[in-house]
């Protein structure tokens, strides 16, 4: 049996991971700052998800939410300690996708529009719904017709969000374009989009599937500019290393859904629940935001002083630990050489080295991470100088 591979093999077999570690079955460790497309946040087998997860599996593994069990009710109590102030409501699923489709659906039923608008450069899933909304046109065309109508604006522009009208359902933004090329909302964009998005009855959507849960140095990346959405979707890092996602709605929203809207096999099951009270609690008893928000300062600026007089460096941005060295060339020869000095990294948009730290990063990982990055760098100029 072949398995359909849809990501280029990188060549190497990893057996174990730890932390911000992993090993291949040489026994060689390298720092993972790919860490599962940013999933391993938390480290790899975080201590405390781990016990969660243990503990559940010697109970029951598998259960519809239709029927209670204590876990669930645990996982209520724990996202109160995370979820935004004005969303009471989530509903558990599998992936961002998953949890990107959900929203989409809910602001046209709530608001009994059509079209929705997002942004160049964005990235929502590779489902139907969520890639109709994402923008690299090399991901939607071979499937076209997607869902429709879709305005996709300039992200970041001001005088686009002047294009928004009354027939648009909702608005779905990444507060940090990630596989866009890691690139920051900046704060009178975003208080724009919520002020306009007010103003006409739009739903706007804040994708936080891979910025949130602690990685910008906030628990939720919009709350770098004092903004509350509609409806935020979440992922990758809230279950620890466990696939789990969620969809956070207030209760306007809530309240306007009904049986059958909906569905799901696993969503939301015993795993995933006790994977989710496992991470917020790692995420609460270690400050994690917090380190995240400390050790991204560092790291950027360490990246930004050693690549400083390379000419082919355009800029190094970030947030937090969600950090992108943004070169003029094609990255792929720096990130091979990332990993041949046993450094994981990963590409975003075109030209952008893109590295989604666990937050058990330390001084000398960083300092490993900025001189492997250096030779990255090093060796694409030196090839284009000789081709």
């Amino acid at each position: 049996m072949r398995l359909i591979e849809f990501y280029q093999g990188r060549g190497l077999k990893i057996v174990k991971g730890e932390g911000q570690y992993v090993w291949d079955e040489q026994g060689n460790r390298y720092l993972d700052l790919h860490a599962g497309h940013g999933v391993a946040f938390l480290g790899h087998r975080n201590k405390i998800v781990l016990e969660y997860l243990q503990k559940q599996m010697s109970e029951i593994m598998t259960l519809t939410t239709a029927f209670d069990t204590p876990i669930r009710e645990e996982l209520a109590k724990e996202l109160d300690n995370v979820k935004p102030d004005n969303l009471n409501n989530a509903f558990l699923l599998n992936s961002g996708s998953e949890a990107v489709e959900l929203a989409l659906k809910v602001s046209r039923k709530v608001t009994g529009r059509k079209k929705f608008v997002a942004f160049v450069n964005s990235f929502h899933g590779r489902t139907s719904g969520s890639l109709s909304v994402t923008w690299t046109r090399k991901y939607r065309e071979p499937f076209e017709p997607l869902l429709g109508p879709i305005d996709f604006l300039r992200f970041n522009n001001i005088d686009d969000l002047k294009k928004i009208d009354e027939s648009t359902a909702a608005v779905i933004v990444e507060p940090v374009q990630g596989e866009g090329g890691v690139i920051p909302a900046n704060d009178e964009f975003m208080k724009g989009l919520r002020e306009i998005t007010t103003e006409k009855g739009i739903i706007l959507i804040i994708d936080e599937v891979q910025s949130g849960f602690g990685r910008t140095g906030k628990i939720w990346a919009h709350q770098h500019f004092g903004i509350d959405p509609d409806i935020m979707t979440a992922g990758k890092a809230i279950g620890g290393g466990f696939p789990v996602s969620a969809t956070f709605m207030p209760d306007w929203i809530a309240e306007k859904l009904g049986e059958g809207d909906h569905g799901t096999t696993y969503g939301g099951n015993p795993l995933a629940a006790a994977a989710v009270v496992g991470s917020i609690k790692a995420l609460k008893a270690d400050n994690v935001p917090e380190q995240a928000k400390v050790k991204g300062e560092m790291f950027i600026k360490m990246l930004q002083e050693t690549l400083s007089d390379f000419k082919s460096i355009r800029e190094v941005r970030g947030k937090g630990l969600m950090i992108g060295v943004d070169l003029k060339l094609n990255p792929g020869l720096a990130i091979k050489v990332l990993q041949d000095n046993r450094v994981l990294s990963l590409k975003a948009g075109v030209t952008t080295i893109r590295f989604l730290s666990p937050y058990t990063i330390t001084h000398e990982d960083m300092e490993v991470a900025v001189d492997a990055t250096r030779k990255g760098v090093l060796a694409t100029e030196r090839k284009t100088t000789s081709s």
